[in-house]
């Protein structure tokens, strides 16, 4: 895995390529009259992808929004 610098030209000519490179781990730096403008690097998710049944069997209990008067006095301050 490497990285490689192109005119503006060039990454438009080849852009399918460079995209495979990125793909592959590749960096690559776009110029315009040679000074760095922008940078085509692989994509990394921001996040972890969410697994359908991770909350499984979580149990909650049928009192869990039950508010005392105590509790609407506190929150509202009345």
């Amino acid at each position: 895995m490497g990285s490689a610098e192109f005119n503006i030209y060039a990454a438009k000519s080849q852009f399918s390529r460079l995209v495979a490179r990125a793909e592959q781990g590749d960096r690559m730096t776009i110029t315009r009259n040679g000074k760095p403008v922008a940078r085509l690097v692989p994509y990394v998710p921001d996040h972890p992808a969410r697994r359908p049944g991770a909350w499984a069997g979580l149990e909650v209990p049928d009192d869990f929004d039950a508010l005392t008067e105590q509790d609407l006095q506190d929150w509202y301050g009345e």
